[in-house]
């Protein structure tokens, strides 16, 4: 059995490698679902020397399969946004305090302790429907910061506005994390010259609003706030990891995560740094589900270890968790 605190612990990439392989096993012995995958790919532990040689998992199969590598309890199940009639994705979780340990201590990499944060969530299309994942950590960290003014806001815009003007000007520390419709209706209907905020979008118009290439939403967003950068977050239904961009699109990820590259024509060969293709993610916190799963995002990684996400495949529906086509 893996000891899932030796997941938060990594320190290089030769420890990330091994246990990255460690949990190909356990989860290639244990899932059944990634088990028959690899062996349609001919694929055994016994074949799988690095990273790279490990398969990845097309996302899809969380639409349509339980994707679990244990048979413990599920304690919640995180579903996908999606439009009436299609099918969501499902993630189900057996242990809440492994995504508890990635979001506090993935952020903390990031930006510091969320205690010392007022964290501000305008996330008005995730609180209308149940099993957001996004809601769920939202709210693990406004209960984790001390500040009383932390909380969530629908749509008024006019308290909010007040709240964040009073907090910004008392130089305390303030992350705004919004889905970009909420925050362009925002800055549509009051002006900012903020010094003191983090404004973090989480992608998506959620078909409220026209789709924005990203540097057009950021550059309104920008203006509208009086910031120098808007930050993004890069997660998804199907990982219990975050990436973050301080600015420009240019996402880093934990030390438990790791972004590789598929050819979009051959989507077993995994490609060099600075080439555009599918976007695989490795992700060890999700060792009671799936680590390895191949998304339907468009992306390069660069070669200091930041990645991008360029965009979408031409045939699968946009999303809401930072996926801007651009």
């Amino acid at each position: 059995m893996i000891d899932t605190n030796s997941i938060f612990n990594i320190n290089n990439q030769t420890e990330f490698e091994g246990l990255a392989l460690q949990i190909f096993k356990f989860q290639f012995e244990n899932n059944s679902v990634y088990r028959s995958f690899c062996d349609l790919l001919y694929k055994h532990p016994s074949d799988v020397k690095t990273i790279k040689d490990i398969p990845f998992l097309p996302i899809q199969f969380f639409k349509s399969h339980k994707i679990l590598s244990t048979k413990d309890t599920i304690k919640t199940t995180f579903s996908s946004s999606g439009t009436t009639g299609n099918i969501t994705s499902k993630h189900y979780i057996t242990d809440l305090d492994i995504y508890n340990q990635s979001f506090t201590k993935g952020f903390q990499q990031s930006y510091g302790n969320i205690e010392d944060y007022v964290i501000l969530a305008l996330l008005p299309s995730y609180l209308e429907r149940k099993g957001s994942s996004l809601i769920y950590m939202v709210d693990a960290m406004i209960k984790q910061s001390k500040y009383a003014e932390s909380g969530f806001y629908l749509d008024n815009y006019s308290d909010l506005k007040d709240t964040l003007i009073a907090l910004d000007s008392q130089g305390k520390k303030i992350l705004l994390i919004g889905v970009s419709f909420a925050l362009l209706d925002l800055v549509e209907a009051y002006q900012f010259d903020l010094s003191n905020t983090i404004i973090m979008e989480t992608g998506g118009m959620k078909g409220r609003r026209k789709e924005l290439i990203r540097e057009a939403l950021h550059t309104k967003l920008k203006t509208g706030f009086g910031v120098d950068a808007i930050h993004s977050e890069y997660g998804m239904t199907e990982l219990l990891s975050q990436g973050y961009s301080k600015g420009h699109g240019v996402f880093n990820y934990p030390n438990w995560m790791r972004i590789l590259t598929r050819d979009t024509e051959d989507p077993l060969s995994i490609q060099s740094l600075g080439k555009t293709g599918g976007i695989n993610v490795i992700d060890l916190a999700n060792i009671n589900s799936c680590s390895f799963i191949a998304t339907q995002d468009l992306g390069r990684v660069n070669d200091n270890g930041t990645f991008e996400v360029i965009g979408r495949f031409d045939n699968s529906d946009i999303r809401g968790c930072n996926l801007m086509v651009i």
